[in-house]
């Protein structure tokens, strides 16, 4: 059916379904929602926070990877499905408003955790309402979605509902537990009546959603030096940063991305749906979390380079930030390791030692200039892509 063509009904997608531009579309708010999760660990750069702002993170992941799902087997750009993208996006952008406050609520507003919460829980349902519709004719789908209303959604909404009655590291625990309890109950039914019709769109999807992570990563850069004066020094940074940046963005798409897509591909019915949703819903998350903590420990870096009043070129980063530079490319790393050990049955040395590396690399930040470790951040990542692509091959052809 051609996707302008106006239709209530929910269009079963084929295996050779592409990404709609309505996915593109959808896919706008989750930018502004992770720039938010950054500056909520920007604002408050202690350990707690970066804990529960992964929290909410990882909420927020929930959220885009249920309707990457759906997206899979039901046409986004076509029937009723495009309208409940848009009902989403709203409440999302109502999420992002209420990011600021959900650890924090401020006085003379709503009670923006319990309004984090309510929306969640929209979406979710959303989701499986959606969801319920497009199967019809599958109990085996039906059924496995009465599960997780059961296991997966009520129990941790209610956990939720709780914590939001909290703050400080209560609330934080609490939904720790919700979302520990959410993924477990999913993880179990993984396999049971999912579907992944397209591999490719199901790969290109989580594809642009890496990609929006890290210009997400630039953005925070930017951010960073709003409002300083231009100098030489901030240029470096930038060009440093940016070299950070594409050395993540050079080993997704030119190492991990194609043998993920080619293991989803060449697995069949249950055994796909289990690879796809361990490769894309469980790893890519933590992905995307080590993206994020880069992005911190870049925007914190630039915003010391630039602020030449009350720091000089030879700062180092302190505290938890001086961690999160480096050790946010070492989650990344480990995180691209442990996808291609999923898909291929062996892991890269390479990224297991850069990521261990990089990963326990915070003290060394701590004694020298900010500038020095984005440059030798910068080297270390760049490295490590020549080092892969020189060694990455025959495993790759082997594995095949």
């Amino acid at each position: 059916m051609p996707a302008g063509k106006s239709s209530s009904r929910l269009i079963p997608t084929g295996g050779d379904h592409k990404v709609t531009p309505a996915e593109l579309f959808f896919d706008l708010v989750f930018v502004y929602a992770i720039t938010q999760v950054t500056a909520m660990m920007a604002d408050h750069t202690t350990a707690a926070r970066i804990a529960g702002s992964l929290v909410v993170l990882a909420l927020l992941w929930w959220c885009w990877t249920c309707f990457a799902w759906l997206g899979n087997v039901v046409r986004a750009d076509a029937g009723g499905l495009f309208a409940v993208l848009v009902a989403v996006m709203a409440v999302m952008l109502v999420v992002s408003f209420a990011l600021p406050e959900v650890y924090a609520d401020k006085s003379g507003g709503v009670d923006a955790p319990l309004v984090f919460v309510l929306c969640y829980g929209t979406v979710r349902l959303l989701h499986l309402v959606s969801y319920w519709l497009s199967a019809p004719d599958d109990p085996a789908l039906r059924a496995t979605l009465v599960r997780i209303v059961l296991t997966s959604v009520t129990p941790p909404f209610v956990l939720l509902l709780v914590g939001a009655a909290f703050d400080g590291a209560t609330q934080m625990v609490i939904w720790g537990g919700a979302v520990l309890l959410d993924y477990a109950m999913v993880f179990l039914t993984r396999g049971s009546g999912w579907r992944v019709s397209s591999p490719g769109h199901f790969a290109e999807r989580h594809g642009l959603i890496v990609i929006i992570a890290l210009g997400e990563s630039i953005v925070a850069m930017g951010v960073g030096v709003t409002g300083y004066p231009l100098t030489l020094a901030m240029i470096a940074a930038a060009a440093l940063g940016i070299t950070i940046s594409a050395g993540m963005w050079w080993m997704y798409f030119r190492k991990v991305s194609e043998p993920a897509e080619h293991g989803i591909s060449r697995a069949e019915g249950d055994e796909r749906t289990k690879l796809a949703s361990d490769v894309y819903t469980y790893l890519h998350l933590p992905l995307i979390a080590g993206i994020v903590l880069a992005a911190l420990g870049m925007k914190v870096a630039l915003h010391q380079i630039a602020d030449a009043e009350h720091y000089g070129l030879s700062e180092p980063l302190h505290g938890i930030v001086a961690w999160a530079l480096p050790g946010g490319v070492g989650v990344y790393l480990l995180a691209s390791a442990a996808i291609l050990a999923r898909v291929s049955g062996r892991g890269s040395l390479v990224l297991l030692l850069g990521g261990g590396l990089c990963l326990v690399g915070g003290p060394l930040v701590t004694v020298v200039p900010a500038l020095v470790a984005l440059a030798l951040l910068g080297a270390a990542v760049a490295g490590m892509a020549a080092l892969h692509s020189r060694v990455a091959r025959p495993a790759l052809g082997t594995a095949a």
